[in-house]
C-alpha cells in the first residue's frame, strides 16, 4: 500500500466505521466522487477498509472510537486483516505507531477482552447467540470463519454449457477454480478475478451466486412446466438458477417490493436466455394482485428479509447495523410473508422457506411457528431432497449451512408440502 492509497483508505475509514450506512453503499460513494483511482488502487482501498471491519472488534479493543483514529484504524487493519508485517509499513507509519503495532501484533493472538473481541462480533450479538444456546466454542468458530473473506462461487447455466467443460476453460485460463462439493453447478475461484468482462459472463453462461444460494434451487426442485413462485425475488440470482432447472417451460413468478432490485432482473434474464420468467412489483406479501395464484403454484420459493448474519464474509458491516430490535421486526414480517406464500401453494405443492441467517428466532422457531399454525402443511426431510439429487449434503431435516463447516454463505432452509385435498 502505498501513502496515497493510505490516506483514501483512511479517509473511507473514517466514515465507514461509524456504521451509519452499508459498507458497500459508502466506498460504491467514495470512488465515484474519486474517478481518478485506477482498479488496483481502489482495490487495495477497499480491502483495507473491509478488513478495518471484519477486525473491527480487535481495534475498537486497542484504539478509541476507531473512526476518530483513521490512520491508526487503516493501520491497525493491514497488520490484523491483511497480515503485514510492521517492516513493510516503513513508508506509512512512524516511530510511534510503529511500537503501537508491534505491541497490537504481540497480543492479537491472545485478547483478554472478552469473547466477542476473540470472535470479532459485537457484545449484543453474542449476548444473542448465548441466548439462543450457542456454545462459547461455537460462537468463536462461526465469528472467526465469518471474518475470512469470501471465495467467489459461480454458478453455471445449464441453459448454455456443462460444469465440466466450463470449468476446464477456466483452469486452462490460469485461474484457481473448482468444482464445489455440492451444488452440481456451481465453481469455486480462489482467485480475485475480474468475471463482469469474461465472455462466458457477458454470454449469460456464468452467473455470480453462493454455493449456499444455489442450493434453495435445489431444494425447490422446479419442474418443466410448474407454475414457480420466487416471493422474494430481489435481483433474481435463485430465479434465475430455477429458470435453468425448468428449461424455460412453466411460468415462474418473481415478486419484490423494490422495482430497482426487479429492474436489475430484466437484463440477466436476456442474458441467461430465459423467457419464462415475469417479474412484478407487489406493494407487500398482502397485495391483491397475488391472490389470482391463490391455490395454483406448485413451487413456492420464500427467501425472506432477514438479519443476514450469515453473509458475514461479504457483508461484515450487517453485525454492527443489526440489532434485537431489527431482529424482532424482521422474525414479525418473516412470519406474515410464509403464511402469505402459504395461501398460493396448490394442493400437493411445495413450499420452501429460507434465510441467510444463523438465528433460531429467524430459523428453526419460524419453521416450527408455520407447522403449527397451518395444519395442511406437512414437513419434507431437506437432507432426503438433496439425497434424491445425488446431493451429499446431510444436516438434518432442515437445511443449515455454516461457513467453517461448508465452507457457504449461512443458509437456512425448511421445506414443507401442502397436502393432497380430502
Amino acid at each position: 500500500m502505498n501513502p496515497a492509497q493510505f490516506k483514501h483508505a483512511a479517509a473511507l475509514s473514517a466514515e465507514v466505521l461509524t456504521f451509519r450506512q452499508p459498507a458497500d453503499a459508502a466506498v460504491s460513494a467514495y470512488f465515484r466522487s474519486h474517478k481518478k483511482l485506477g482498479r488496483q488502487d481502489r482495490g487495495e482501498i477497499a480491502e483495507t477498509v473491509f478488513a478495518a471491519i471484519r477486525h473491527y472488534q480487535k481495534i475498537a479493543a486497542a484504539i478509541r472510537r476507531p473512526h476518530a483514529q483513521p490512520e491508526k484504524a487503516v493501520l491497525a487493519a493491514l497488520v490484523l486483516g491483511r497480515g503485514f508485517n510492521v517492516s513493510q509499513l516503513e513508508n506509512l507509519a512512524g516511530a510511534e505507531e510503529k511500537a503501537f503495532l508491534a505491541a497490537l501484533k504481540a497480543r492479537k493472538t491472545e485478547f483478554s477482552d472478552g469473547l466477542n473481541t476473540a470472535a470479532e462480533l459485537p457484545q449484543w450479538l453474542t449476548d444473542t447467540l448465548r441466548g439462543s444456546g450457542f456454545a462459547d466454542e461455537d460462537i468463536l468458530t462461526f465469528g472467526r470463519s465469518a471474518a475470512r473473506p469470501a471465495p467467489l462461487d459461480l454458478r453455471v447455466n445449464t441453459l448454455k454449457a456443462r460444469r465440466d467443460k466450463v470449468l476446464a476453460a477456466l483452469q486452462e485460463e490460469g485461474l484457481k477454480a473448482e468444482a464445489a462439493p455440492y451444488s452440481p453447478w456451481c465453481i469455486r475461484l480462489h482467485d480475485k478475478a475480474a468475471l463482469h468482462g469474461h465472455p462466458l459472463f457477458l454470454d449469460g453462461t456464468l452467473e455470480v451466486q453462493d454455493e449456499g444460494s444455489q442450493l434453495l434451487a435445489l431444494l425447490l426442485g422446479a419442474k418443466r412446466g410448474e407454475i414457480v413462485v420466487d416471493f422474494c425475488a430481489g435481483a433474481g440470482g435463485k430465479t434465475l438458477a430455477i429458470g435453468a432447472m425448468t428449461a424455460n417451460k412453466g411460468r415462474i413468478y418473481a415478486f419484490d417490493v423494490a422495482e430497482k432490485r426487479l429492474a436489475n432482473l430484466k437484463p440477466r434474464m436476456t442474458r441467461a436466455g430465459l423467457t419464462n420468467i415475469h417479474p412484478e412489483r407487489i406493494g407487500s406479501e398482502h397485495d391483491p394482485r397475488i391472490s389470482r395464484l391463490k391455490g395454483k403454484a406448485d413451487r413456492i420459493l420464500v427467501d425472506a428479509p432477514c438479519s443476514g448474519l450469515g453473509t458475514l464474509r461479504r457483508n461484515p458491516d450487517l453485525k454492527y447495523r443489526q440489532s434485537p430490535n431489527t431482529i424482532a421486526k424482521l422474525v414479525s414480517q418473516q412470519h406474515s410473508i410464509l403464511a402469505a406464500a402459504a395461501e398460493l401453494t396448490a394442493p400437493g405443492g411445495r413450499l420452501v422457506y429460507a434465510t441467510c441467517s444463523i438465528l433460531p428466532e429467524e430459523n428453526e422457531r419460524q419453521a416450527e411457528r408455520f407447522l403449527a399454525e397451518h395444519p395442511d402443511f406437512e414437513p419434507l426431510d431437506c437432507a432426503e431432497l438433496l439425497a434424491a439429487q445425488k446431493i451429499p449434503l446431510d444436516t438434518g431435516r432442515y437445511l443449515q449451512l455454516n461457513t467453517a463447516a461448508h465452507h457457504t454463505d449461512g443458509f437456512f432452509a425448511a421445506a414443507f408440502q401442502r397436502k393432497e385435498a380430502v
